[in-house]
Order: C-alpha cells, then structure tokens, then sequence
C-alpha cells in the first residue's frame, strides 16, 4: 500500500512539474506577445510611414534636401534658393498646399537625412542608381542627365577617348554618379564635399580634370559663365534624375501625380526652357 501511494504520488508530482512547465512556457509566449506582435508593430510602422504627405500638410511645409548645385539648386543674389529642382518643389508643394523649407545637407549623408526625417525628400539632381531605390523610394524619373568629364579647353584635343584618360587626376564629388563612373573606368580620383568643389579642382589646376553632371557642366562652362575657360570633353554614361522619399513614403506617390499634372499643364516644360534641360517624359 506504501509501495502504491508513493507511486502514485510520484505519478501526481510528475504531472506537476508538467503542468508547471506548461504553465511557463505559456508565461513565456504571453510575455512576448505585448512586446513581440511583430503584426502590430509592423502595422504602426507603416502607418507612421504612409503618412507623410498627411504630416506635411500639417505641419504647413515640405522640407526639402539640397545642395549648391547649379541649374538644379542654387542660391540667387538674394540668398534665396532657385533652380530648376527648387521652382518644381515650390509648384509641387503649392499643390500640397505647403511651403518649401531648403536644407542644404551632406551629399553623402542624403540617405540618413531622409531617413532620420531631418528632411522629407531629397530634391537636387540625384542620378536614380539601384543602390539608391534600396535605401529610398524614388520618384519616376524627370530629367535627363550623364556624366561628363570636364576639363581646360586648351588641352581637351588632346583626350577625345577614355583610354587618353586614364593617367589624368580627377576630381569627383563624394559618394556620387561621378564617382562610379570614375571607378568603373579605373580613373584616379579625389573625393570632395560637392560637385562645385569638383570643378573648381579643375579650375584651380589642383586636378586634371573633373566628372560632374551633364547638367551642371553646360550652365557652368557655357559662354560668359564662371567656367567658360573649361570645357566637356566626353560623355560616359547616360542617366536620369528622381527624386529620393522614405521608404514605404506616400509623398513619392503623391509627387509623381503632381507631376502628371505639371507636365500635362506645361509647368515643367517652361521650367527645362528656361534651365535649359531635357525633360523625361
């Protein structure tokens, strides 16, 4: 009978201890729902994203990334922003019915600045690269551009092929289109801050010559511009701006129906007359 109880006692504590367990690994699933419903999280992660367009609306202002990058963003003698890229931010925005608010940021930095919401889109010229469409929505494209090499007049006979380049010093801007094209073709460069100092590398005799924008070497090097002592010599490579939102970001849809708009109204093309640029349409 001892004999029989103990067992059956055994049998009892056995059953316990099951249940105990159960009951913990039951605590431990009821403990990470609250913190771990990833479906919750998510949901509100999204929505916080989603709604850009509705948070700029509110706030009254759409803040806009730039750098000193002439036809695209620059400042007048006023100290006031213009440009191609600033005028078709003003229209978009006057849609949205907002102000533009211009942030000059660090072309390397674009990707954190938008990210971080310092700046609610990135509006300045960007090449649309595959790298970028990961870390950012980008808008259709509304530009065409390449990058070009720039150099002295007095000495671009002398390169007509990418091979005569190859022992040349160029200048390029950080973490840009240029500077692909530069390490795709093997050429030696030096990294600076903007495609602005890139030029004046050039102009200064610092550097041989730079790789910068379509687009901003013809309003620089043209006839009585700061540059016209220089000049582009080849193309190497063709491409097409966008414009750089959150991920998961409202705002690129919305933009790309506003400019629908400007483009059926003609808006952006009086805009690429009067920049003198190739619109994408």
């Amino acid at each position: 009978m001892k004999k029989t109880l103990s067992v059956v006692l055994a049998v009892l504590m056995a059953l316990g201890c099951m249940f105990a367990l159960a009951s913990c690994g039951g605590n431990e699933e009821t403990t990470a729902a609250p913190g771990g419903d990833t479906t919750a999280a998510n949901e509100e992660t999204t929505v916080a994203a989603v709604a850009d367009v509705a948070e700029i609306q509110n706030k009254g202002k759409l803040v806009v990334g730039v750098t000193e990058y002439k036809p695209m963003d620059y400042l007048d003698e006023n100290g006031e922003w213009t440009g191609f890229d600033a005028e078709y931010a003003r229209a978009v925005a006057k849609e949205l019915g907002v102000e533009v608010e211009f942030i000059e940021i660090e072309w390397d930095n674009k990707e954190f600045e938008v990210e971080s919401k310092k700046i609610d889109c990135v509006w300045n010229g960007m090449t649309i690269t595959d790298a970028l469409k990961k870390s950012m929505d980008i808008t259709d494209p509304y530009v065409k551009n390449a990058q070009v090499v720039v150099m002295p007049k007095d000495k671009a006979a002398d390169y007509t092929t990418v091979e005569s380049l190859k022992d040349l010093s160029f200048a390029v801007e950080v973490e840009s289109a240029g500077k692909g094209v530069a390490e795709d073709n093997g050429f030696k460069y030096t990294e600076l801050t903007y495609q602005s100092d890139a030029i004046l590398e050039v102009h200064t005799g610092k550097a041989d010559a730079c790789i910068i924008d379509l687009t901003m070497a013809d309003a620089l090097t043209a006839e009585g511009a700061t540059y016209e002592n220089l000049t582009k010599v080849l193309s190497l490579n063709e491409e097409e701006y966008g414009i750089g939102c959150r991920k998961g970001s409202d705002l690129c849809t919305k933009i790309n129906e506003i400019t629908d708009k400007l483009l059926a109204d003609g808006t952006l093309d009086a805009l690429a007359e009067k920049y003198e640029l190739t619109l994408v349409k």
